[in-house]
C-alpha cells in the first residue's frame, strides 16, 4: 500500500513538473519518466489542436448541413496544408532535437529561424489561392451550388489566412525538439480558449457583431490561433524556453536551411500522399449526398479528438528519438521507442471500445439526422476496429521522421494510402456497391497495413545511422 502511494506521489509530482514546463535532460535517467514528462503536455497539446475541429462542430452544426458539410470539404483540402506544415515541423523538429542533444543550442536557434521562413513563405502564396478562389476550391471537391454559396466564405478565410496555421505548427515543433513541450501545450491553451469564446460571438452574433454563420467558425479559429503565434514569438524572443532567437537570427542561411528542405521533403511528401488520399476519400464520399458527408465528417472530427492523444505520445517518442541519437545513445532511443508504442496501444485499445459500443450515441451529440447518425456511427465502429494497430503505426513512424529518416514512412504511406487504399476504397464503394462501407474498410485495411510495415522495417535498424 505504501509503495503504491509513493507510486502514485511521484507520478503526480512527474506531472506537475510536465504541465509547469520543468526543464529536463532526456538522454540519461528513466526512459520511462522521459516518456511520461514529454508525452503528458503533448498529448494535452494534441487534445488542444483537436479541440479547435471539435469546437467548431459543434457550433456550426447548429446552422445548418451544408454549413457541417463545409467545414468537412475546406478540412479536406486545408490537409494538404497541414501536410507542409506538418513536413517542416518534423524537419524542424528532428534538427532542433538533435542539436539539443549535441549542446549546440545556437544551432538548434538557426534551425528554428529558417523553418519559419520557409513555412511563412509557402503560407502566403497559399494564402492569396484562397482569398481569390474559394468558390472554385469547394467546386472541385464536388460541392453543390447551395452549398458554395453558404460557405464560400469559410474557405476563403481559413484558406486566406492559414499562415497561423502554418506558424503555429513550425513554432511548436521547434518546442516540442528543444524538450519544452509544456510551452508548445500552453500556446494551444491559448488559442482555443479564445475560439471558444469567439465561435458563438461571431456564427450567432453578439451586439455590434452580426451573426456570420459558418464564416464566422472561420474569423474566430483564425484570431485565436493568430494571438498564439503572437505569444510563440513572445516566448522565443524573451528566451522563456530553452531557445531564444533575437531580430540579428532573421537573416537567411542557406546551409541551415537547405539541411532542413533535405529533411522535410521526404516529411511533406509522406504527408501529401497521406493527406491527399484523404481529400480523395472526402470527393468519393461526396457522391452519396450532404448527409452521409455530414456524418462523416462529423466522425472524423470526433476520432481526431482520440487520436491527438495518440499522436503526442508519438510526438515524444520522435523528441526522444532525435535527442537520443544526438547524445549517440541508439539503444536507448529504440527502447523509447517500444515502451511508447505499448502505453500507446493500451490507450487506443480503451477508446477502441467506448467507439464501437457507443458510437450512435456519440454522432447523435452532435446531429439528430438519422442518415448523418447512422454512417457517422459505423464510420467510427469500423476505423476504430483497427486503433490497437494505428497506436504503433503512429509512434514507430513519427520515431523514423525523429530519426530525420523521412524517407522511409513516404515510402510506406505511398505503397499503403495511393496503391492499395485509393484503388481499394473506389472498387469497394462505386464499382462492388458498398457505398460508404467501402471508404471505412479501405481506411482501416490501410492503417494495419501501414502498422506492420513499419514495425519489420523498424527493427532493421537502419534509422539509427541517418545524419542531420
Amino acid at each position: 500500500m505504501t509503495q503504491s502511494k509513493n507510486t502514485i506521489h511521484r507520478y503526480w509530482l512527474y506531472l506537475k513538473m510536465a504541465i509547469g514546463g520543468k526543464q529536463e535532460d532526456f538522454t540519461t535517467g528513466s526512459i520511462r519518466k522521459a516518456i511520461f514528462m514529454l508525452s503528458i503536455p503533448m498529448i494535452l497539446e494534441m487534445l488542444m489542436e483537436s479541440t479547435f475541429a471539435l469546437v467548431d462542430i459543434i457550433f456550426v452544426s447548429q446552422v445548418s448541413v451544408n454549413a457541417v458539410a463545409t467545414v468537412g470539404l475546406t478540412e479536406s483540402v486545408i490537409t494538404l496544408l497541414y501536410a507542409v506544415a506538418i513536413g517542416l515541423s518534423m524537419a524542424a523538429t528532428a534538427v532542433v532535437a538533435r542539436r539539443i542533444g549535441e549542446k549546440d543550442k545556437p544551432g538548434a536557434a538557426k534551425a528554428a529561424v529558417q523553418a519559419i521562413f520557409l513555412g511563412a513563405t509557402i503560407a502566403v502564396l497559399i494564402g492569396i489561392a484562397g482569398i481569390i478562389y474559394p468558390k472554385e476550391i469547394l467546386g472541385l471537391m464536388g460541392a453543390e451550388e447551395s452549398l458554395i454559396a453558404e460557405g464560400y466564405g469559410y474557405t476563403r478565410i481559413l484558406i486566406g489566412g492559414n499562415i497561423t496555421i502554418m506558424l503555429l505548427f513550425l513554432i511548436n515543433a521547434v518546442f516540442r525538439g528543444a524538450g519544452d513541450a509544456s510551452v508548445a501545450m500552453w500556446t494551444l491553451v491559448l488559442s482555443n480558449g479564445l475560439n471558444i469564446i469567439l465561435d458563438p460571438i461571431f456564427i450567432f452574433g453578439l451586439g455590434p457583431i452580426p451573426a456570420y454563420g459558418v464564416e464566422g467558425a472561420a474569423i474566430a479559429t483564425t484570431i485565436g490561433r493568430g494571438v498564439a503565434v503572437t505569444g510563440q514569438f513572445m516566448i522565443l524572443f524573451f528566451g522563456w524556453g530553452r531557445i531564444k532567437i533575437g531580430i540579428k537570427d532573421f537573416v537567411i542561411n542557406i546551409a541551415v536551411m537547405w539541411n532542413l528542405i533535405k529533411v522535410s521533403l521526404g516529411g511533406i511528401g509522406q504527408f501529401l500522399i497521406g493527406t491527399s488520399s484523404w481529400v480523395f476519400l472526402m470527393r468519393i464520399m461526396s457522391e452519396f449526398g450532404s448527409d452521409v458527408l455530414a456524418g462523416y465528417t462529423i466522425s472524423i472530427r470526433v476520432m481526431m479528438f482520440t487520436l491527438m492523444p495518440a499522436w503526442g505520445m508519438s510526438n515524444a517518442a520522435a523528441t526522444l528519438v532525435g535527442q537520443n541519437l544526438g547524445a549517440k545513445q541508439p539503444e536507448r532511443a529504440e527502447i523509447s521507442v517500444w515502451k511508447t508504442g505499448k502505453y500507446n496501444a493500451i490507450f487506443m485499445a480503451v477508446i477502441s471500445v467506448i467507439y464501437l459500443v457507443f458510437a450512435k450515441y456519440i454522432v447523435g451529440l452532435f446531429s439528430n439526422v438519422e442518415d448523418v447518425v447512422n454512417y457517422g456511427a459505423l464510420s467510427l465502429q469500423v476505423i476504430a476496429a483497427g486503433y490497437i494497430f494505428y497506436a504503433y503505426g503512429m509512434v514507430i513512424t513519427q520515431s523514423f521522421n525523429g530519426a530525420g529518416d523521412t524517407k522511409t514512412p513516404t515510402v510506406i504511406n505511398f505503397f499503403c494510402f495511393w496503391v492499395f487504399q485509393l484503388p481499394f476504397a473506389y472498387l469497394a464503394a462505386v464499382t462492388f456497391d458498398w457505398g460508404p462501407m467501402g471508404v471505412f474498410v479501405a481506411i482501416t485495411l490501410a492503417e494495419v497495413l501501414i502498422a506492420m510495415v513499419s514495425i519489420w522495417l523498424f527493427r532493421k535498424g537502419k534509422w539509427k545511422t541517418v545524419q542531420v
